[in-house]
C-alpha cells in the first residue's frame, strides 16, 4: 500500500512541474484569462431489457397452462354453381356518317319556277382539287295584275383549281353568270301608254369573271388577290374592272406593321344616259395602302392604323387624296360572357354597274357612276355569351358618307321614250348621308339539332341635298331556325320584316309636268319555311314556301313580288 502512495505522490508532483513550466513560458505572449472549456453533449443509449413475452413467475405455487384441442366437423357438400365469366360492357357505335363530294339538285315549283345545281368537286391528289358548279333558278312569272312579262331566270357556272405546297397555297377560278328580268313595273296611268308603245321590258345582264389567291407561310408577305369582272346588258353597256390587293407584315424596330396594299380600276360605257342619246363613260381607279398596328395587353387588344387612298378619275383627269381613321378595340370585361368593341373606320369604296344590277335588277343602263366616301364609321357594342348555347351582340353606329348612292325611281320621261321611261325603273342619285344605328342579334344553338337566330336593326337617315334617303328601311329584322328532327327529317323556317322606305314619283311627259312627290312604301313581312326527309345518305327530298302571308308586297316601288309560291325537289349525293 505504501508503494502505490509513494507512485501516485510521484506521477502528482511530474504534472505539477510540468503545468508550473508551461505557464511560465507562455506568461510573456498570452494573457490572463479565465478559460471555460464545454464539451458538447454525447447522448448514449443504456441497455433496456427486453420484457418477455411470458415472464417468470417467482411465485411458489405455479399453475401449468391446460392444453386445448381444435377439430374441424367437416363433410362434403355438392354444388353446381358455375360462376360465369367477366365481360366487358359494349358502347353503342353510330353508324359514321358518309361525306361526299358531289351532289345534284333538282326542284320545281309553282309560277313554272325550276330550280337546279349541280356541285362537282375531285381531289386529283393530297395536295390538288378541281371543281365546279352549274345552277339555274327560272321563274314564268303571272305576277296578279301585271300587264308586262315578269318572268326571270339566273344562270351561273363556276370551275376552280386549288393547289396547297408546303410554303403556300393558292387557287384560280373563273365563271359565266346570265341573268334576265324585265322592266314590269310601269306606273298604273301609263300601263296603256306603253302597251300601244309595244315595248321591249327585257333586260338581260351577262358577267364573265377571272381571279385567284394566293396565301403564304412565315414570310412577310401574307396573301395575294386578283380578280378581273367584265359585265354587261343587252342595252349596249358594258363595265370592266380588274382588283388587285396584297397584305404584307413590314418589319420596324423589331415590331410588324401589317399593311394592307390595294388597286381598283373601272372602266364603263352606256349607250346614252337617261335624257339625251349621247353615249357616256366613266371609269376611275383608287390606289390605297392600310398599315396597322396591333396592341396587347391582358384582356384589351387594340389595332391603330390608317387608310390613304388616292382616285384618279380617268374621265375629268382629277385626282384627290383621301385620309381615314382605322383604328379597333375590344376588351374581355368577363371572359366569353362580356366582350365590349368598338372602333372608328373609314375608306372609299368602290360603286359599280355590276354591284347596283346585283342590288336592283331593274336599275335603267343610263347610270352615274362614281365612288362613296365613307368618311368614318364609328362604332361601339358588347357581345359574349349568355350560357354555352347562346350568343348575343348589341351595337350601336354612327356613318358619314359623301356621295352615297340612292335608288329612286326614274322619271316618266316618254319624250323620247325608251323601255324603261314609263316610271319602270330606277336611276341612281348621290347625296352625304349621315346614319344612325342601332342593331342587335341572339344566336341560340340548343343542340347540335337545333339552332335558333334573331336579329334587329334601327336606322335613322339625314340627308343634305335629297329630301329623303331614297330607298333606305328604317327597320330590319330577321329570324332564322333549323332542326334535324331526327335521324331522317328536317325543317326550317326564316322570316324577314323591312321598314318603311320612301321614293319618289314625278312626271315630265312632254306635255305635262307634275311636282315631285314622295311615296311611301309599306312595310312588308315575309316567311318562307321548308321541310325534307333523308331516304338515305344518298338521297333527300325536300318541299318549300316562300311568302306563306300571300302578300304581294312592293320591294320596289311599282314591283310587285310573287304572292305564296310552292316548290318541291330532291337532292342526290355522289362521289366519282
Amino acid at each position: 500500500m505504501r508503494k502505490h502512495i509513494k507512485h501516485i505522490l510521484s506521477v502528482v508532483i511530474i504534472l505539477n512541474v510540468t503545468v508550473s513550466f508551461s505557464q511560465d513560458r507562455n506568461k510573456d505572449t498570452i494573457n490572463t484569462g479565465v478559460i471555460d472549456v464545454v464539451k458538447p453533449y454525447t447522448p448514449s443509449i443504456s441497455d433496456a431489457f427486453k420484457v418477455k413475452e411470458t415472464p417468470t413467475i417467482e411465485d411458489e405455487t405455479t399453475q401449468n397452462k391446460k392444453e386445448v384441442k381444435y377439430n374441424i366437423f367437416s363433410f362434403p357438400v355438392a354444388s353446381t354453381f358455375t360462376p360465369a365469366k367477366g365481360k366487358a360492357a359494349g358502347i353503342e357505335k353510330r353508324k359514321p356518317i358518309k361525306l361526299y363530294d358531289n351532289y345534284a339538285t333538282l326542284g320545281v315549283g309553282t309560277y313554272t319556277t325550276i330550280l337546279g345545281e349541280v356541285y362537282l368537286n375531285h381531289a386529283i391528289s393530297r395536295t390538288e382539287s378541281i371543281g365546279g358548279y352549274v345552277s339555274h333558278n327560272s321563274s314564268q312569272g303571272g305576277i296578279e295584275d301585271v300587264s308586262f312579262d315578269d318572268n326571270y331566270s339566273i344562270s351561273k357556272i363556276n370551275v376552280n383549281y386549288a393547289t396547297t405546297l408546303r410554303d403556300l397555297s393558292w387557287n384560280v377560278e373563273a365563271g359565266y353568270q346570265h341573268q334576265m328580268y324585265n322592266w314590269y313595273g310601269v306606273s298604273e296611268s301609263f300601263v296603256d301608254t306603253a302597251i300601244a308603245d309595244n315595248i321591249d321590258e327585257e333586260h338581260t345582264f351577262n358577267n364573265a369573271y377571272f381571279g385567284g389567291s394566293i396565301n403564304f407561310e412565315d414570310t412577310y408577305i401574307n396573301s395575294g388577290n386578283f380578280f378581273f369582272r367584265r359585265f354587261g346588258d343587252n342595252q349596249g353597256s358594258g363595265e370592266n374592272r380588274f382588283l388587285i390587293d396584297a397584305k404584307i407584315d413590314i418589319p420596324i424596330d423589331r415590331e410588324e406593321i401589317s399593311t394592307t396594299f390595294k388597286f381598283d380600276y373601272l372602266k364603263g360605257t352606256f349607250d346614252r344616259s337617261y335624257e339625251v342619246d349621247d353615249e357616256f363613260n366613266y371609269g376611275n381607279f383608287i390606289v390605297s395602302a392600310a398599315p396597322s398596328y396591333e396592341m396587347k395587353q391582358d384582356d384589351l387588344t387594340v389595332n391603330v392604323g390608317v387608310t390613304a387612298a388616292y382616285l384618279r378619275d380617268s374621265e375629268s383627269k382629277e385626282s384627290k387624296f383621301f385620309i381615314y381613321p382605322n383604328v379597333t378595340a375590344t376588351y374581355r370585361l368577363v371572359n366569353d360572357v362580356l366582350i365590349a368593341y368598338g372602333g372608328v373606320e373609314g375608306g372609299l369604296n368602290q360603286n359599280s354597274y355590276y354591284d347596283f344590277a346585283s342590288e336592283n335588277p331593274f336599275v335603267s343602263p343610263t347610270l352615274f357612276v362614281i365612288p362613296t366616301d365613307q368618311q368614318y364609321n364609328a362604332y361601339i357594342g358588347l357581345k359574349g355569351k349568355l350560357s354555352s348555347n347562346t350568343s348575343y351582340n348589341v351595337s350601336g353606329s354612327y356613318i358619314a358618307d359623301r356621295n352615297k348612292a340612292l335608288f329612286k325611281n326614274n322619271d316618266i320621261t316618254l319624250m323620247p321614250a325608251q323601255a324603261y321611261s314609263y316610271g319602270n325603273s330606277f336611276g341612281v342619285v348621290y347625296d352625304d348621308v349621315d346614319t344612325f344605328g342601332v342593331a342587335g342579334e341572339i344566336n341560340v344553338d340548343v343542340n347540335r339539332n337545333f339552332k335558333l337566330g334573331i336579329k334587329a336593326e334601327y336606322f335613322s337617315y339625314n340627308t343634305d341635298t335629297e329630301t329623303e334617303a331614297w330607298n333606305l328601311p328604317d327597320f330590319n329584322g330577321s329570324l332564322f331556325l333549323d332542326y334535324q328532327i331526327d335521324e331522317h327529317w328536317f325543317t326550317g323556317a326564316n322570316l324577314f320584316y323591312v321598314g318603311e322606305r320612301k321614293d319618289q314619283y314625278f312626271l315630265n311627259d312632254g306635255i305635262t309636268v307634275t311636282t315631285p312627290f314622295t311615296v311611301v312604301l309599306d312595310s312588308y313581312f315575309d316567311a318562307n319555311a321548308h321541310v325534307g326527309y333523308h331516304i338515305n345518305d344518298q338521297i333527300s327530298v325536300f318541299a318549300k314556301v316562300n311568302n306563306i302571308a300571300n302578300n304581294a308586297y312592293q320591294r320596289w316601288q311599282n314591283f310587285p313580288v310573287q304572292s305564296i309560291q310552292f316548290l318541291a325537289g330532291a337532292t342526290f349525293k355522289f362521289d366519282f
